[in-house]
């Protein structure tokens, strides 16, 4: 059995090909991401993932849309988007499927 704790891992990513992580693996990359009110993600895309975000708590904004908990967002390859924290203690589980290297882009696609 192996154990770690979340604040070890880098942005709450614990599975993927990257260290440290729990499974290391392309397949997928697995996150669970805590922000507070005002943190900001500038836009970005990817050209070989789709992102799969679910909203666990709190309240977010994504190319202008609020969700909160209970929404699922999903962003394919080439769709791009921001990201704004509205709520204090928002909590977010982030699927990337594929596990994609070097696959995120800033900005909109090219």
């Amino acid at each position: 059995m192996k154990t770690a704790k979340l604040d070890e891992m880098i942005k709450g990513w614990f599975v993927g090909n990257f260290e440290p992580t729990l499974l290391k693996t392309n397949d997928v990359e697995v996150a669970v991401k805590s922000y507070k009110k005002g943190d900001y993600e500038g836009r970005h895309y990817h050209k070989i993932a789709t992102e799969i975000t679910v909203i666990i708590t709190g309240k977010v904004k994504m190319n202008g849309v609020e969700y909160n908990a209970g929404d699922i967002v999903v962003m394919e390859p080439g769709e791009s988007t921001d990201f704004e924290c509205l709520k204090d203690w928002t909590t977010n589980v982030v699927v990337k499927y594929p596990g994609a290297n070097n696959d995120k882009y800033l900005g909109e696609i090219q």
